[in-house]
């Protein structure tokens, strides 16, 4: 019996998650296809860019940020900032390097 009171606010929720779903699908299907395309240097700026689209999806939509709480978004921003500081530290180590 409690199945059936939970089902109709199921639906609701996979409707708004499946064009969600099929737009990760579609940058799935963008990044597969660049990296069969000769760009050259411009395959990693394609490859960030939709990675940046396709995290946003899913933090703003599928984890609800776009509709939670203060504290939340400050945790999202912190984990982002450590991000972004652990890229730049991998980023400094690798143009330091010595070319043999």
């Amino acid at each position: 019996m409690s199945g059936a009171a939970h089902a109709p606010s199921a639906w609701p929720l996979w409707r708004r998650n499946l064009p969600i779903w099929a737009a990760l699908l579609v940058l799935l299907g963008i990044t597969f296809g660049a990296a069969y395309l000769p760009l050259g240097p411009f395959n990693v700026v394609v490859g960030l860019i939709v990675a940046a689209i396709k995290a946003s999806l899913v933090g703003l939509l599928f984890m609800n940020l776009k509709r939670s709480g203060p504290l939340m978004r400050l945790a999202a921003a912190a984990g982002f900032f450590w991000l972004v500081i652990l890229f730049a530290l991998t980023l400094s180590d690798v143009l330091t390097r010595a070319s043999s």
